[in-house]
């Protein structure tokens, strides 16, 4: 079952990469996400991790970070740890 840990707060369209407030647990890169907003929905790897503009291999709950997205996404849209 998937396991909701946060949501879209920011989108940026041009680079394509969507900011996460992580509400409960840790992601890694390598981890497979599903973010969904009503009928919307797609699931991807993370290939990489930012937070404040730098790189790193994992997150914590209270983070907020960035990650590059495969599909536009909206602010609010629920993620989920697949």
């Amino acid at each position: 079952m998937d396991k909701a840990i946060g949501k879209v707060v920011h989108y940026y369209d041009k680079l394509g990469v969507a900011i996460i407030d992580l509400e409960k647990g840790g992601l890694k890169v390598g981890d497979e996400l599903k973010f969904k907003r009503g009928e919307d929905e797609f699931s991807q790897k993370i290939e990489s991790l930012q937070v404040d503009h730098k790189d790193v291999d994992s997150v914590k709950k209270g983070d907020s970070f960035g990650v590059k997205v495969d599909k536009p996404t909206k602010v609010g849209t629920q993620v989920f740890l697949t």
